[in-house]
């Protein structure tokens, strides 16, 4: 790893720290400062890594997913008491989906193991029958606009898991499992059962994971 993409990694602690105590004390000006630069720096610091340690194509995908998913942290982070033409969180949740599609891309090109892969669709199937329909019955109750993506987003996102384990890389297969349980939680924290303080667990599995993301590229 380069000094830069250490640096980088060190620097976006306290800012996913300052995130999660925004979050924890629903102060929006803290999560505005935080939520945004962690994976910026993330951004940077998959940039900064070796090339020498690193598979260029690979990586290339692995920043787009990281960009997207920056993307989608700012329509996230809109305040949901204005007005826009688009509601912010099917935009967010499209940028989460494109970024997956780019993590699932860059996993296939380096797959390595059909075993694991297996392992990953029995977990993900075993994880999706219980959550998803529980999830999508709740969604047809509060909007039932947004059955159809948060059902395409499922299918992506397990498909992002599943593709983790293929690659066979043990603390990226920890980081997309991070991300989906982040992601559940989100969508029961929203549809099922609202429980501010669910919130910092989002917030922290969803970091984490990235950085699991992230650091599986030197792997």
């Amino acid at each position: 790893m380069t000094p830069l993409a250490l640096a980088c990694l060190l620097v976006a602690a306290p800012f996913a720290l300052v995130n999660w105590v925004g979050v924890a004390r629903a102060d929006r000006r803290l999560v505005y400062v935080g939520k945004p630069v962690v994976l910026a720096l993330f951004v940077v610091a998959a940039i900064a890594l070796d090339p020498a340690e690193v598979d260029g194509t690979v990586r290339a995908w692995f920043v787009v997913g990281l960009v997207l998913s920056l993307a989608g942290d700012v329509f996230l982070m809109l305040p949901t008491e204005r007005s826009y033409p688009v509601e912010p969180f099917l935009l967010g949740l499209v940028a989460f989906l494109l970024g997956h599609v780019a993590y699932i891309v860059g996993q296939v090109v380096d797959h390595r193991s059909w075993p694991l892969t297996i392992v990953g669709l029995i977990a993900v199937a075993a994880a999706g029958s219980w959550l998803g329909p529980r999830i999508v019955s709740h969604v047809k109750d509060v909007d039932r606009r947004m059955v159809g993506p948060v059902l395409a987003y499922i299918g992506v996102i397990s498909t992002m898991v599943v593709t983790a384990f293929g690659r066979a890389v043990v603390i990226g297969i920890i980081g997309a499992l991070l991300f989906f349980t982040s992601d559940g939680i989100l969508a029961w924290n929203r549809f099922v059962k609202a429980d501010r303080r669910m919130q910092i667990a989002v917030m922290v599995t969803y970091h984490l994971g990235q950085l699991g993301l992230l650091l599986s590229l030197l792997g």
